[in-house]
């Protein structure tokens, strides 16, 4: 695969949006995936080391004593500040095999889905996408990972499982919840202290859309 030409602009006006009274967020191992067509879609996804279980088990104890309607977002939030604080082997932080999951990501956009925004983090990738036509969600995730795991894996020299299974995606319901999820993404490896502006961030859609 090589990268197709992105435009670097961010195409709120092109993107579908969730019904209010359509669920946002789910995870495989707790809930289906929200697969909604051309419905704009944030999807976070893991290297299979990028969480100890220990930590995973710490955390489950924790959210058993939260309300039901409360249990996924905070996991979520938990979650996504353990990937910033960069557990395991971080084998996206090698130039070499970020340029592959980049590359992934923009080879289909405009054909299979409308690729908005991307950070690729040394643990976890952030997404911003729309599926396009008939191609389902889950069906462009799993193309991503299987790709590159196998590309991946050869470069550093691995033969184990690459990326977790498991991947998170969210529905986004409006132009507000577009946009602060671009600005999310771009701000990913400034929260994490990466970087002191996201322009800066080798491995991300900021540098080419200035933001």
């Amino acid at each position: 695969m090589q990268p197709s030409e992105h435009t670097g602009g961010v195409e709120r006006a092109a993107a579908r949006f969730a019904s209010a009274s359509e669920p946002v967020w789910h995870s495989r191992g707790y809930l289906p995936h929200f697969e909604a067509g051309e419905v704009a879609q944030h999807i976070v996804f893991r290297l299979a080391d990028s969480l100890p279980r220990r930590i995973v088990a710490a955390m489950a104890a924790r959210l058993a004593d939260l309300p039901a309607s409360q249990i996924e977002l905070e996991r979520r939030k938990r979650t996504e500040r353990v990937l910033d604080s960069g557990y395991g082997a971080c084998w996206l932080r090698q130039p070499e095999v970020a340029q592959i999951v980049e590359g992934a990501l923009l080879y289909f956009d405009g054909d299979r889905y409308r690729l908005h925004a991307w950070t690729v983090m040394p643990n976890h990738v952030h997404v911003l996408v729309t599926p396009l036509g008939a191609n389902t969600l889950s069906g462009i995730v799993h193309a991503w990972k299987s790709y590159t795991a196998n590309k991946a894996n050869r470069i550093v020299g691995a033969c184990g499982q690459f990326w977790q299974s498991e991947y998170y995606d969210r529905a986004i319901r409006d132009d507000t919840h577009f946009t602060a999820a671009v600005f999310y993404i771009a701000a990913n490896p400034v929260k994490a202290a990466l970087c002191a502006d996201p322009i800066d961030w080798p491995f991300g859609s900021a540098r080419l859309n200035g933001a």
